[in-house]
């Protein structure tokens, strides 16, 4: 069961949250748990941040919304029946799922890239890049495969050159079975919209269209420095907006951009649910395979996510999704009924180069009553993970100290 809230009489704490986003509504929940009077502020008019789903007839995501089981924000989720329904996985033999390798659709991965899954995370080095520790592993072949397969959960266009360790980590949970992902029904919404609820129930308060800067709030004259007078402030933005908002040029992380193409077709017997470039990056997911919730009746709702070099544009990675769903999808453009094209830029999570670890992103206490949570900050965990995991310590680190200044004063 979750924490209760505190019931003793001295004055509760007061913490500002700046950032809806799973961040900052896990730093929410979870301090008011505790007894902190919180106030959340949001810049957009609904919550959620880069786990927001579109409202209308496709309901889309920024990029997949599967929930890995293996993470610790799974079992905190599901403790406050946060969840909610999932939508069920086909059966391992039923979902159609080719990679893209040596110009082929096949069924399976190479044997050396199976051999590689062998591996335990703690064997990869973290000095060395991936592609070379991998080599050394079991060839250029099944190194290379490997790279382009953990693309789906790193978001980045050479996966190869990043940190062993970092990859090595993300391929084994990724390719496990059976699998950690599973998807919530009705996308992120579903689980921002039960999350906000039990926030609202807690007391936070919650503030949209309310945009705090280094100058004022939209609301209030209060700037980023008079709520930190008055409590701690848990800062829950995306790195760049915290960079901004702390006037800090320290926050700096390596990150990833990705083309997201969305596309809604005729439904049709016989459709993949998953497409891996291996030859590549790129991934290719017929999201209502699991949850028909997402389009309307006889449609199929389909993402491309094709990571972009620093060179590439957005059209160059449209063209890269038409090539895969020409192979996946066979006759894709007569049955198309809506499509849409974007770029995720440096919303895609950190990814750790050679000779670092989480540990060396940006620290989550910035000193002066300032804590950062976000999902390219100082702590563990696969995609949304982070996000969860620098919350719940931005939290534990503010009501600590404030509760030890209290002691001492």
């Amino acid at each position: 069961m979750p924490p209760t809230r505190n019931n003793s009489t001295r004055t509760p704490t007061r913490l500002t949250v700046i950032g809806g986003g799973l961040a900052g509504l896990t730093a929410a929940i979870t301090a008011a748990e505790s007894g902190a009077r919180v106030t959340l502020h949001e810049s957009h008019h609904t919550l959620g941040g880069r786990a927001r789903t579109a409202e209308g007839t496709y309901r889309t995501n920024e990029g997949p919304h599967a929930l890995y089981n293996g993470g610790p924000h799974w079992t905190w989720l599901k403790q406050r029946d946060l969840i909610g329904p999932l939508a069920p996985l086909p059966p391992v033999e039923g979902t159609r799922l080719r990679l893209h390798h040596q110009g082929r659709l096949r069924r399976t991965p190479p044997l050396a890239m199976l051999k590689l899954l062998r591996r335990k995370p703690e064997q990869a080095p973290m000095e060395a890049d991936f592609m070379s520790w991998a080599t050394g592993e079991v060839g250029e072949e099944g190194a290379r495969a490997a790279a382009h397969y953990i693309a789906v959960a790193t978001f980045h266009h050479d996966p190869g050159s990043l940190s062993a360790r970092f990859v090595q980590e993300r391929l084994r949970r990724a390719t496990k079975l059976p699998p950690e992902a599973h998807y919530p029904r009705g996308g992120w919404a579903s689980v921002i919209d039960r999350m906000a609820t039990l926030a609202w129930n807690l007391g936070v308060r919650v503030e949209t269209l309310s945009r705090v800067d280094n100058v004022s709030t939209a609301n209030t004259a209060d700037t980023l420095a008079a709520l930190s007078a008055k409590g701690p402030v848990v800062v829950a933005t995306s790195l760049p907006a915290a960079r901004q908002l702390l006037q800090d040029d320290s926050l700096q992380w390596e990150s990833a951009r990705t083309t997201l193409v969305d596309v809604a077709l005729t439904s049709r017997r016989g459709d993949l649910f998953a497409l891996s470039d291996l030859d590549g990056t790129g991934w290719i997911e017929r999201f209502t395979t699991q949850d028909r919730s997402l389009a309307p009746a006889g449609q199929d709702l389909i993402q491309g996510q094709i990571p972009l070099s620093p060179t590439e544009s957005k059209p160059d990675g449209a063209a890269r999704a038409d090539h895969l769903l020409d192979l996946g999808f066979p006759g894709w453009r007569e049955r198309l009924i809506w499509r849409r094209d974007s770029v995720s830029n440096g919303r895609t999570g950190a990814v750790d180069l050679p000779g670092t670890t989480w540990r060396d992103r940006p620290a989550i206490d910035r000193g002066d009553g300032i804590y950062l949570a976000g999902d390219q900050v100082a702590a563990p965990g696969l995609l949304s993970e982070v996000s969860f995991n620098s919350a719940l310590e931005a939290v534990t680190l503010a009501l600590t100290s404030t509760r030890l200044d209290l002691k001492s004063a």
